[in-house]
């Protein structure tokens, strides 16, 4: 075990217990290895985890997912990892954004907000998975903070799959899954009230309209203080839903998405030596006028008709629009008390005590505007060819995406203590320039297919391929280039292997590829702009268990991904794609129930990531925001007939803000703890984050040296839940 990777007891014994199931699941079929395989008839379907008699009603296990097939399909019979964080878990951890959810994704880090990309900027196996969030299969880009009060669940698919989803994908995919209308009528109305003035609520109201029709609507409204000073969020939404034909051969769903924020920034903390430094972490740099305020519009229309038993279409449209209006600062250079200027590349290398450090402030504003207009049309058809049985999905996506950023820069911000900062609004003598425009459009247009054969019970493959065009340009008014276009076309491939030798049991192996244009995300560092895509592959084997009578579920994988030609800068400023990137792991889940009364969420990411090749300086290194290892438990037991307790810990080991492994934070253990009194019609829930108020940092970005965002401290939230 890596020496930075130190356990205590207890961490011990958790990790141990996700592995003694595996190891006694491996005696028991052994000991039944005389089973003779009967001939194959129709598909079957491995026995999902299901829990019958549980005694509130919650339950973490998922049987499906369509993030890995574009169609509901067991996760046992998909050749990758998938985690599944569905509502109910949510719920038990007291989670109200997609970062909240996301901590029980192991394999997964948070970056923060950097230059011109806000939001949730998250990196996947190793690589940015910024561009890579869907929402119920749709390209979701703007860069908006997401809430998740109008989510039944959050599927994360791991590896690359630009087989499935296009441009981008390179370590993985997160899909936001939204509520849908229901043929019965119920309501749920629910207020948090939390230490450090936070308050939210929200509502969850389903009415069915005719025996083959309903609407939904889900609501929120927060107002989020911190344990960090200055810190505030006011955030609303509205999630309107309508089904028509539910049950019926022609179903139609309509559905939109509108949100507004208006939150404060946090850059985070500078480094000093090499780390972030060492003050009270409620310190906050920035002034107090800072703001981003979002407004996001999404619109949702899918029409599925079932022509036969063997083929339906379904044929979806989505267009979205974000605006950000962003005013934000952040302290840039670390400045000594005699006016010299540290060395933010190094991390700021002093011997001065920190009370002789002062932050120079500099501002990071902008003006975005995202939209996407995207149509995704897909055909699944089943067949025979002799005894083998199939299952085709053919498609076809068009897409348009516009991307603008209007920068401005203030003058003459203010040099704030380091130790002790003075919390003000912008002075009057700040000046504001009109910094660059950027415009950029891309389009993609795509064919794939994908076919499940299935040969007999015992082996199934998985076949796809997809051919992309992505044609997008850029112009800019102040900074270079200019102007840059680039068409791109692509050919990625996806292919699994499946051997299930009982119900019990599924093995797979599979490969993967995807690819990465320089104007993935609609933006270009210059000179990059004539670049071919970075091309990434993944080998994975894995395998999939369902034990103690289809109440537990494990999975485990082995995996290779790999950047074949990553961009590299060489010594003349000139960038090449003669870079390697490379990321060997090993994941471990546990999901289910270990008794009737008692469940269990948990995961293990190990992540051995290396810079192969590069010619900047940064070859041997580890790459940025990439740790050895994550580790994740959240367990809960009913006792009592209406009480619930639990918690569990979530473990991160040491990581780097940049490529460059000059600043880097420490691991971390956070440990967070529940306690829920449930009646038919109302729940009442007290949440401890942090329980152990530990100082730690939640996400760590580049910019500037290499900033860390503390994470939050001991919060207490009390929830009332009303059902009707």
């Amino acid at each position: 075990m890596p020496a930075n990777f130190r356990t205590s007891p207890l961490q011990t014994a958790l990790l141990l217990a996700l592995a003694l199931p595996a190891v006694a699941h491996a005696q028991t079929s052994a000991s039944s290895s005389d089973d003779t395989p009967t001939t194959p008839s129709k598909p079957k379907t491995l026995n999902s985890v299901h829990v019958t008699g549980s005694v509130l009603g919650n339950d973490y296990t998922t049987d499906t997912s369509t993030v890995g097939a574009k169609v509901p399909t067991s996760l046992r019979d998909i050749p990758q990892t998938v985690v599944v964080v569905n509502r109910d878990l949510l719920d038990a951890q007291g989670a109200t954004s997609l970062q909240d959810a996301l901590r029980n994704v192991p394999g997964i880090t948070i970056g923060a907000a950097e230059g011109g990309q806000i939001g949730n900027n998250i990196n996947l196996r190793g690589f940015t998975a910024r561009t890579d969030i869907y929402l119920d299969g749709f390209r979701d880009p703007g860069q908006y903070y997401r809430d998740v009060f109008d989510l039944d669940a959050v599927e994360v698919l791991k590896g690359p799959s630009s087989m499935l989803f296009g441009r981008g994908s390179t370590g993985g995919v997160i899909n936001q899954v939204t509520k849908e209308p229901e043929l019965k009528a119920f309501g749920t109305v629910s207020a948090t009230i939390g230490t450090n003035d936070r308050y939210r609520m929200t509502g969850d109201i389903n009415q069915p309209l005719s025996d083959t029709a309903a609407a939904r609507l889900n609501i929120y409204g927060q107002d989020m203080h911190s344990t960090r000073d200055v810190l505030n969020n006011r955030d609303g939404g509205i999630a309107p839903s309508l089904r028509f034909g539910i049950g019926t051969p022609t179903q139609i769903t309509l559905s939109a998405l509108i949100q507004h924020n208006h939150d404060t920034p946090d850059y985070g903390l500078p480094p000093i030596n090499g780390r972030p430094a060492q003050m009270n972490p409620k310190n906050w740099y920035g002034l107090t006028d800072d703001r981003t305020i979002q407004s996001i519009d999404e619109f949702n229309a899918r029409l599925e008709h079932v022509f036969s038993e063997n083929v339906n279409l379904r044929t979806q449209l989505q267009y979205s629009q974000y605006k950000t209006d962003a005013r934000e600062t952040a302290a840039n250079s670390i400045v000594t008390a005699s006016g010299v200027t540290l060395n933010k590349t190094l991390g700021n290398p002093t011997n001065l005590p920190l009370q002789y450090l002062y932050a120079q402030l500099a501002s990071h504003d902008r003006v975005i505007h995202d939209k996407l207009l995207d149509s995704q049309t897909d055909l699944v058809t089943k067949f025979d060819t002799g005894s083998w049985q199939h299952t085709l999905i053919t498609g076809v996506e068009l897409a348009r995406e516009t991307y603008n950023n209007q920068t401005y820069t203030r003058n003459g911000l203010p040099l704030i203590s380091l130790l002790d900062p003075v919390y003000e609004a912008t002075p009057a003598n700040v000046t504001t320039t009109v910094g660059n425009y950027a415009q950029s459009t891309g389009k993609t247009a795509a064919v794939y297919a994908n076919d499940t054969i299935k040969f007999n019970d015992q082996w199934m493959v998985v076949a796809g391929v997809r051919r992309d065009r992505f044609d997008a340009h850029i112009s800019n008014t102040i900074s270079a280039p200019a102007y840059a276009q680039q068409t791109v076309y692509f050919t990625s491939v996806r292919g699994g292997v499946i051997y299930q030798p009982s119900e019990k049991q599924s093995y797979y192996a599979s490969y993967g590829t995807s690819f990465n244009p320089v104007l993935e995300q609609l933006t270009l560092t210059s000179g990059t702009q004539n670049l071919a895509p970075s091309k990434n592959r993944s080998y994975e084997i894995g395998g999939k268990w369902n034990l103690l009578d289809d109440m537990l579920a494990i999975n485990a994988s082995l995996y290779k991904l790999e950047q074949t030609n990553a961009r590299t800068q060489t010594s003349s400023g000139e960038y090449t794609l003669d870079g390697n990137i490379r990321v060997r792991g090993a994941e471990l889940g546990l999901v289910g129930h270990l008794t009737k009364n008692w469940q269990i969420f948990s995961g293990y990411s190990h992540m051995n990531g290396r810079i192969v090749k590069a010619l900047d300086g940064t070859q041997g290194n580890v790459p940025a925001n990439t740790p050895r290892n994550t580790f994740t438990t959240w367990s809960t037991y009913t006792f009592a007939e209406h009480w619930e307790a639990g918690g569990g810990p979530t473990y991160m080991s040491q990581r780097y803000a940049a490529n460059n492994n000059y600043v880097s934070v420490g691991g971390y253990t956070r440990w967070d703890a529940t306690v829920a009194y449930h009646q038919p019609r109302y729940d009442i829930r007290l949440n401890v984050l942090n329980f152990t108020n530990k100082r730690y940092f939640d996400a760590v970005i580049p910019s500037d040296g290499g900033r860390a965002v503390p994470g939050i401290g001991r919060t207490a939230l009390a929830t009332f839940t009303y059902k009707f």
